[in-house]
C-alpha cells in the first residue's frame, strides 16, 4: 500500500474547477514531482491534500488513514507536513524560535532542544544563525528554515511547493542535495517545482499536470531525457 493514495481528486479555487479527477500515489521513501506550467493545478493539489481547501471530491488516504473531513492540524499529526511557496517565516522571532514553532502542536514538543540540535546539524547555515532574526536571512536561507521547521516533528512525508523560487543558484544546488539526503534518511517528498531538471534529477517518478488533469506519468529518469514532453507541458 502506498503512503499517499489519491483517487479521482477534484478541487476548486473560488468557483474555478482547478483539479479535475486526478489519481496518483507516492510510495514511502520516494521523491515524486508534480510538474506542469503555472496554473496547471499543482499548488491547488498540495493545498487540498493538506486540508487547506474545503471544496473537493474524490478520496485521499495517508498511511492507511482516510483524510476526508480531517483539518490540516489533524493531517499534520498523522505525519503530513507542508511547506508553502511563501514560506510563512514569522517576523520578530529568531531562527531558533521559528524552529520551535514546528513542535508547538506536536506530541514531541518535550524534545524541542534535542530536535533543534539534530535539525541544525542537517542545516549548517541555520546552525550558525540560530539567534538571528529569521526574516533577516536570505531568501534561500528562509526557505531552508521553512523546510527545517517542517522537519522538526519528523513527518513521514513533506509537501514542498516551489522551494527554489527566487533563490540564488548556489543555494538551489544545496537545497536539492538536502532533498536527496532527506530521502536517504527516510523522508518521503511530494515536490512541486518549476526547475524541471533539478527536480527530476532527485526524483523517482513524476506526474505532469495540464489544465487540472494528469496527462503523463513515468520514471523521473525517462522524463528527464524526454525534452519534447518537457517543452510541451512544462516550458514557462
Amino acid at each position: 500500500m502506498a503512503l499517499l493514495e489519491v483517487r479521482e481528486l477534484d478541487a476548486w479555487y473560488d468557483r474555478s474547477h482547478v483539479v479535475q479527477g486526478i489519481s496518483f500515489e507516492v510510495e514511502a521513501g520516494e521523491i515524486v514531482t508534480l510538474m506542469g506550467r503555472n496554473g496547471a493545478g499543482k499548488t491547488t493539489t498540495l493545498r487540498t491534500l493538506m486540508g487547506l481547501l474545503a471544496r473537493s471530491g474524490g478520496s485521499v488516504s495517508f498511511d492507511g488513514q482516510p483524510l476526508q473531513g480531517r483539518p490540516a492540524h489533524a493531517r499534520y499529526h498523522l505525519g503530513l507536513a507542508y511547506v508553502p511557496e511563501d514560506r510563512r517565516i514569522v517576523a520578530g522571532l529568531t531562527v531558533r524560535e521559528n524552529l520551535q514553532l514546528g513542535l508547538i502542536a506536536s506530541a514531541r514538543r518535550g524534545e524541542t532542544d534535542a530536535m533543534i540540535e539534530e535539525i541544525a546539524a542537517t542545516f549548517p547555515r541555520l546552525k550558525e544563525r540560530l539567534g538571528q532574526e529569521a526574516t533577516s536571512l536570505s531568501g534561500g536561507e528562509q526557505q531552508m528554515l521553512a523546510i527545517a521547521r517542517a522537519m522538526m516533528a519528523r513527518p513521514k512525508m513533506i509537501l514542498l511547493d516551489e522551494p527554489s523560487e527566487g533563490i540564488m543558484p548556489l543555494l538551489v544546488h544545496e537545497m536539492f542535495q538536502l532533498f536527496a539526503r532527506m530521502k536517504r534518511q527516510g523522508t518521503t517528498i511530494l515536490l512541486v517545482e518549476q526547475n524541471v531538471e533539478r527536480a527530476l534529477s532527485v526524483s523517482d517518478r513524476a506526474y505532469i499536470l495540464d489544465q487540472g488533469r494528469i496527462v503523463h506519468a513515468g520514471a523521473a529518469a525517462d522524463l528527464l531525457a524526454d525534452t519534447e514532453i518537457q517543452n510541451r507541458y512544462c516550458a514557462v
